[in-house]
């Protein structure tokens, strides 16, 4: 004869055999969905920030791609001028345009001339900046120059 431990009726034995095996395994499947969760989020974290930072990169690109034509000042009305180069992980091309002249008041500048003789000259640079994964950022920005005009 089968002994059993003390309190224990002879059917209940037999029908909890399996119980823990089948509570174990969805306790397992539990954590097994959550850490593939985990995993999957964390993956598009990292995405999202690397995608962040190529769009600075062109971001800063574009600024670089202002900034170049304007420290070389090498303007002319005649024609537009390009630049082209590379900065970091990103490159810039721009285009520097003569838009118009406005005649300024000699009153505003005590440069000497006589009236009329004083223009601003207008610019606009347009830079198109591109970083890694076909990040792209464009910029306009306008500026003028004082300098003396025609007759």
């Amino acid at each position: 004869m089968r002994r059993h431990p003390r309190g224990t009726p002879h059917g209940q034995l037999r029908r909890q055999t399996g119980a823990t095996l089948v509570v174990g395994l969805v306790l397992l499947l539990v954590l097994t969905v959550l850490g593939v969760s985990g995993m999957n989020m964390a993956t598009l974290e990292i995405t999202m920030a690397s995608n962040t930072q190529f769009q600075q990169d062109a971001f800063q690109a574009a600024e670089t791609g202002i900034d170049v034509p304007i420290a070389q000042r090498n303007f002319t009305t005649f024609e537009s001028r390009t630049n082209e180069g590379t900065v970091g992980d990103g490159s810039y091309e721009s285009e520097t345009v003569f838009v118009d002249t406005t005649p300024v008041p000699d009153i505003a500048f005590s440069m000497g001339t006589s009236t009329g003789s004083v223009q601003a000259f207008h610019f606009n640079v347009r830079s198109v900046g591109t970083g890694p994964r076909n990040a792209v950022s464009t910029h306009v920005q306008s500026f003028y120059i004082v300098g003396p005009g025609g007759p």
